[in-house]
């Protein structure tokens, strides 16, 4: 019996999800990877920025109020500088409370915890518009 057939490997989208809350970082990872992601997680900005300078990762979800007011943009603005350009949203998990005006930013994701359909449809579409952006910027480059 010949082995010929060729096992194809599937490279799972990578996502690095950053939250300083235990229950919604490993609520968020279960969901993400039952969802077909590759997650990795970090606690903090700084173990967040390590991470970013380690590996590639097609999507940043960082929680906005961590170790500082505002640790979740250092995330961003970090992931921002790097070479492979990954998509990025701030995250915020609530429950009958009102958004604030941090939280409404265009590159935000606010979640609430019952709609996990609504999230990783939101994942799908960050990856989806990332991957457009470098397929633009290769044929840019390309007729340039």
């Amino acid at each position: 019996m010949s082995h010929s057939a060729r096992t194809v490997e599937y490279e799972l989208a990578r996502v690095l999800l950053v939250d300083d809350d235990l229950a919604s970082r490993l609520t968020l990872k279960t969901v993400l990877e039952a969802g077909g992601y590759n997650v990795d997680s970090a606690a903090s900005a700084a173990e967040a920025v390590g991470k970013l300078n380690e590996g590639q990762y097609e999507l940043v979800l960082s929680d906005l109020q961590m170790e500082s007011p505002e640790a979740g943009l250092k995330v961003l603005a970090h992931a921002r500088m790097m070479e492979y350009k990954p998509a990025m949203a701030l995250i915020t998990t609530y429950q009958n409370s009102k958004p604030s005006p941090a939280q409404q930013r265009r590159n935000s994701m606010l979640i609430k915890p019952e709609d996990i359909p609504g999230l990783l449809g939101k994942v799908a579409d960050l990856i989806a518009e990332r991957a457009t952006r470098r397929l633009e910027r290769q044929l840019r480059l390309a007729s340039a």
